[in-house]
């Protein structure tokens, strides 16, 4: 939280920026392009992850960008890694798994520091309930954006939720971060329309690499 702020009568320049949306609709692979747009302009960037999908400190891609990152812990400062760095933007990315403290922190960072921040990650977990990181970007970001990246459920309409899948199963219940892909392991994830997330219906594995 923001204590003991310097009041500048500068106009704040930086903004807060959250991109969502479901698995497979390029998050990542936006954030290292906006990343390698701002490096060829000469200025400087902080790559920060959580639970990465390749189980390294890195931004992944489906599509196969990657890029190496810093590893964020429960008691790391964003604040605090950004003046390290002498970041001008930090590019934070698997939003949905920070805790609700670095939300704040990246907020801070745009108000008492001007450094832009770009966040990206899911909105809602397996229950169709929003994230508590995310729930408070979407209350304090300057500009909250869904992806157009189409996904399309299994059925060809547009997907707009992250089931999880156990044993071939929609899951109701359970921890709100199990770490998966959406590929066909015992446990994985499956993008649904609305209508096939709440019936709970699932395309065969074959269907489904088909239809993607």
């Amino acid at each position: 939280m923001i204590t003991g702020r310097h009041i500048s009568s500068s106009p704040v320049t930086a903004r807060l920026k959250f991109f969502y949306g479901p698995m497979d609709c390029g998050k990542s692979t936006l954030a290292l392009q906006i990343h390698h747009n701002h490096t060829r302009s000469g200025r400087r960037g902080l790559l920060l992850t959580r639970h990465d999908r390749s189980g390294t400190p890195r931004i992944t891609t489906r599509i196969g960008l990657a890029k190496d990152a810093t590893e964020l812990r429960d008691d790391s400062d964003v604040r605090a890694l950004a003046r390290l760095h002498n970041a001008d933007y930090v590019i934070c990315d698997e939003v949905q798994f920070y805790p609700v403290a670095h939300i704040e922190q990246m907020a801070d960072l745009v108000d008492c520091d001007d450094v832009d921040v770009y966040a990206f990650g899911l909105a809602t977990d397996f229950r169709s309930v929003l994230f508590p990181s995310t729930q408070r970007l979407l209350e304090l970001s300057d500009e909250a954006l869904r992806l157009q990246v189409e996904v399309l459920c299994w059925c060809g309409s547009e997907g707009q939720l992250n089931a999880r899948v156990i044993d071939g199963d929609v899951a109701r219940a359970g921890q709100q971060v199990v770490i998966g892909d959406t590929d066909d392991a015992e446990v994985h994830y499956q993008v649904l329309c609305r209508k096939h997330y709440r019936a709970g219906e699932l395309a065969a594995v074959e269907a489904f690499t088909e239809a993607s």
